[in-house]
């Protein structure tokens, strides 16, 4: 069970946005550079956001540049998972190979701050501020037992090979 506040973005959130290419020298220490996620899109985000928060965005989250290193920072900084009406195909990817959940669902209903509940194993959403559930399709099982490692390197490390 996940449980944090929601941050909101909106629609085409790119991975420039995510890591800003002016930040390009920071890309060996992820750490540093996950002090200013999603600053471009949102100055105050990485600064006020809280360990198990939600990124909660729009249409196309992700788009851009395949840089890896965009879902690792959303990951480094604390946030729980990444909820959006769609993500970039490579982002996707991205995301669950460092172990960072990403949810589609309709995003709508998701007021900044409301209070939320993610069940990733059954795919619900509990907006606990505005007393609603929301429903997601579940990952597949191949993609929960990678995320549940930490990632792919790590599932890749305790299983060998990708075991569905």
């Amino acid at each position: 069970m996940l449980t944090g506040k929601a941050w909101k973005f909106g629609d085409d959130i790119s991975t420039d946005h995510i890591a800003p290419g002016r930040l390009f020298h920071l890309r060996s220490n992820l750490p540093e550079l996950a002090k200013h996620v999603l600053e471009d899109a949102r100055e105050d985000f990485a600064q006020n956001m809280k360990s198990g928060d939600f990124v909660i965005g729009g249409n196309n989250f992700g788009l851009g540049s395949s840089r890896e290193h965009a879902p690792t920072i959303i990951k480094i900084a604390g946030v729980s998972a990444v909820i959006a009406k769609s993500f970039a195909r490579i982002f996707f990817r991205n995301a669950i190979n460092v172990g960072l959940p990403v949810i589609i669902c309709d995003t709508d209903q998701i007021q900044e701050q409301d209070e939320l509940e993610v069940n990733l194993s059954n795919g619900t959403i509990l907006n606990k501020t505005r007393n609603i559930t929301l429903n997601f399709p579940p990952l597949p099982e191949v993609m929960t037992k990678i995320l549940n490692a930490g990632g792919m390197v790590p599932y890749l490390k305790e299983h060998g090979d990708i075991v569905v």
